[in-house]
C-alpha cells in the first residue's frame, strides 16, 4: 500500500505545475496597427497542452519555453500561435486568415500577459493606485484581478492629478484608477458596478469661477472675460459640508451639503477604437458626470474586452447638474466597489440605477441629439424588461420621465432620462427583468 501511495505521489510531483493550474493569457495581437485582445487558457498534460481561446477549441505542444497552438474557429477555420514564454510574458507570432480571402494568411506579431485569476469564494480586495491612467486604454496591463462579488477598496486622484496628501502623483487631465480586469467578464456581457461606498479623503476641493461655453449667452461673453480661474473650498467631511476657503463678501456665509460622486467609469472600447481620453464618454461609460452615480448607485456598462477594463475616476465632493463651472468641487475620495457580470443584451447607453431610479445617460455633440440618445435609450430598457413597444414606451415616458442636464462642460453633453422606480410598479416584468436583477 505505502508502496503504491509513493508511486502516484512520483507520478503527480512530475507532472507539469500548469496540469493542475490552467495558464490564463491576456493576449494583444497586432493586426495593422490595432490591437485585438484575447483571452487564453491552456492546460498541460503528457500528450501537449490545450484549452480554449475567448470560445474556440486551442490544441498544441510546448517544448521548452517554445508554445506552438492552433484555435479553430465555428468556421473550422484555424488559427496559429507560435510564441516563446519568459517568466509572465510572452512574445511571438500569430497566422491568422486574411479576412477577405480564406487563402492567404497573415503573420501579427502578438505579446502576452499571465493573469492570476482570483480563487476561492468572493472576498474585499485592496489596491493602492501606483500609477493612473489618462486614456480608457484596452492595452494597459490590468492593476489587479477581481471577480465578481469582491469589494474592492482603492483610491481616486483628482481631474489634476492631485492624491489625498495634497500632492500631483499623475498627470493633468482626468486621471483614472485601473484598469480592473473581471474574471468571466467576456465581449457581449454587461458589467454591473455597484458602488458600495464613496468617501471625502482630504480637506480641500478646487473649482472654477465662470461658465463652460454652453451655459454662456453671447450677451454674457464681455462679463465672463477672465473668469476660469481656480477657486478652493474648504470640506468640513465630519460635518458633510463645503465653504469657500477666500469667498467674496456675498458668499460668506454660502455652505453646501457635500454629496460625493464619480464622474468618470468606463470599461475599455471596442476593438478598432482608439483609446479615448478619461474626458470622452461614450457607450462604454466614461466622463459621464453624472451625479446620481453615488454611493448605493449601480452603474451598467457593455463589456467589449476580456475581462471587461474597468476604470474609475474624476472624484467630486459636489457637482451641480450639468457641471456648468466646466469644475466640479474636485476631489479624491476613498472607493469602495463591487462587480458582478450579466448575460449579454444590447445597451444604447450607459444604464444607473438607485433605489428610487432608473436612468440612462444619453451623449452627443449637442443637447439635442443627447435627449435623443436618451429617448432611445430608455425605450430600449423598457422594451427588454417590460415588453413595451414604442407606442406604450411614449406614454410612460409622457407621464413619468425626468430629464435632467448631466454635463455641459465635456466634448459631448451629456442628458439623463430618468424614471421613478415607483411609477412603474404596476407593470409586469419580462424575462429577466432589470439589468442588475
Amino acid at each position: 500500500m505505502r508502496l503504491c501511495l509513493w508511486a502516484l505521489l512520483l507520478v503527480l510531483t512530475a507532472l507539469p505545475a500548469a496540469a493542475q493550474h490552467p495558464d490564463t493569457w491576456l493576449l494583444s495581437i497586432d493586426r495593422w496597427g490595432n490591437a485585438e485582445h484575447k483571452l487564453l487558457t491552456l492546460q498541460s498534460s503528457a500528450s501537449g497542452v490545450s484549452g480554449d481561446l475567448d470560445g474556440w477549441p486551442v490544441n498544441g505542444a510546448r517544448q521548452g519555453t517554445h508554445l506552438s497552438v492552433s484555435a479553430v474557429d465555428s468556421h473550422e477555420v484555424a488559427y496559429r500561435f507560435e510564441v516563446e514564454v519568459s517568466g509572465d510574458r510572452l512574445t511571438g507570432w500569430a497566422d491568422y486568415p486574411d479576412t477577405s480571402n480564406q487563402g492567404p494568411r497573415v503573420r501579427h506579431a502578438v505579446t502576452g500577459l499571465r493573469l492570476t485569476l482570483p480563487s476561492g469564494p468572493p472576498t474585499r480586495r485592496v489596491y493602492a493606485p501606483t500609477g493612473y491612467a489618462n486614456a480608457f486604454d484596452a492595452s494597459r496591463a490590468p492593476v489587479l484581478v477581481i471577480q465578481p462579488g469582491d469589494v474592492v477598496a482603492t483610491r481616486t486622484v483628482d481631474s489634476g492629478g492631485v492624491d489625498a496628501d495634497g500632492k500631483v502623483v499623475a498627470l493633468y487631465g482626468n486621471p483614472h484608477t485601473g484598469p480592473f480586469f473581471v474574471a468571466g467578464a467576456k465581449a457581449g456581457d454587461v458589467l454591473a458596478v455597484r458602488i458600495v461606498r464613496l468617501r471625502l479623503n482630504r480637506d480641500t476641493a478646487d473649482s472654477l469661477n465662470g461658465l463652460t461655453p454652453r451655459a454662456t449667452s453671447l450677451g454674457m461673453v464681455p462679463q465672463t472675460a477672465g473668469l476660469g480661474q481656480r477657486v478652493r473650498w474648504r470640506l468640513d467631511r465630519e460635518a458633510g459640508t463645503a465653504r469657500l476657503e477666500d469667498p467674496p463678501e456675498r458668499l460668506r456665509s454660502y455652505v453646501v451639503p457635500v454629496k460625493p460622486m464619480l464622474g468618470g467609469l468606463a470599461v475599455a472600447p471596442d476593438f478598432g477604437f482608439g483609446a479615448p481620453s478619461t474626458g470622452d464618454t461614450g457607450r462604454w461609460g466614461g466622463n459621464m458626470d453624472f451625479n446620481r452615480i453615488v454611493e448605493g448607485a449601480t452603474v451598467y456598462l457593455p463589456v467589449y474586452q476580456p475581462g471587461a477594463l474597468l476604470y474609475l475616476g474624476d472624484g467630486h465632493a459636489l457637482q451641480g447638474d450639468g457641471e456648468t463651472t466646466q469644475w466640479a468641487l474636485e476631489t479624491s475620495l476613498d472607493v469602495e466597489f463591487s462587480v458582478e457580470v450579466l448575460p449579454g443584451r444590447a445597451l444604447a447607453a450607459p444604464r444607473v440605477e438607485d433605489a428610487t431610479h432608473l436612468s440612462v445617460v444619453g451623449q452627443a455633440s449637442s443637447l439635442d441629439e443627447a435627449v435623443r440618445a436618451a429617448t432611445a435609450a430608455m425605450i430600449q430598457w423598457l422594451a427588454q424588461d417590460y415588453g413595451l413597444d414604442v407606442s406604450e414606451a411614449s406614454m410612460v415616458l409622457g407621464t413619468a420621465a425626468e430629464l435632467r442636464v448631466v454635463t455641459l462642460a465635456g466634448r459631448n453633453a451629456g442628458i439623463a432620462l430618468s424614471l421613478e422606480k415607483a411609477r412603474l410598479a404596476g407593470l409586469a416584468k419580462e424575462g429577466r427583468g432589470s439589468p442588475g436583477r
